[in-house]
């Protein structure tokens, strides 16, 4: 009886082991979670937002992404399909769908905010979310974690863990990217 006690034990634990080194770990919580991201987008860019009169990275041309805000975004190559200068904001936010609280979720725009003032927020102001690119994320109100004037690309690109070509994703930041 002891044997088979054992033996059962010893299964599980090997098990255990076999399951956590399949796992993705502590990956899930280094980026956002992915489920209800919307990867690809329409290309339509909300009302109000003024193309960037000499971004670094022109319409059309490749850049390398340096942010991982999904897997296998990291080291992809991009090509820019669009380029525009507002405030790019972090969020934290209750997803209107419930479920855990998203934090510093990175990015919307002064555009994607509902009754934008014409002044940019500033931490810890909160809004009301229009963007919409992952489930609850429209009509959240949201706390702004960080804001940034910049030059934000929209950007096509293939995840560099294989899978479906990536279109119109929003929003890459000019640091984010770098020369091909």
């Amino acid at each position: 009886m002891r044997i088979k006690q054992a033996t059962l034990l010893l299964l599980t634990l090997v098990l255990a082991i076999f399951l956590a080194a399949c796992s993705n770990g502590d990956k899930e919580n280094q980026h956002e979670s992915m489920k209800g991201m919307n990867h690809s987008g329409s290309g339509e860019v909300p009302k109000g937002l003024k193309e960037a009169e000499n971004p670094t990275f022109k319409v059309g041309s490749k850049a390398i992404i340096n942010a991982e805000h999904m897997v296998g975004m990291k080291e992809a190559e991009a090509t820019i399909v669009g380029a525009f200068d507002t405030t790019v904001y972090t969020i934290s936010y209750n997803p209107t769908t419930g479920g855990e609280r998203v934090t510093n979720h990175k990015w919307i725009i002064h555009e994607e905010i509902k009754d934008a003032s014409e002044k940019s927020y500033k931490p810890g102001d909160e809004v009301i979310v229009e963007a919409d690119h992952m489930e609850g994320m429209k009509g959240a109100t949201a706390v702004i974690d960080s804001a940034e004037q910049t030059t934000v690309y929209m950007v096509d690109y293939t995840p560099t863990t294989g899978g479906e070509k990536v279109t119109n994703h929003k929003w890459v930041t000019e640091s984010e990217l770098s020369a091909k």
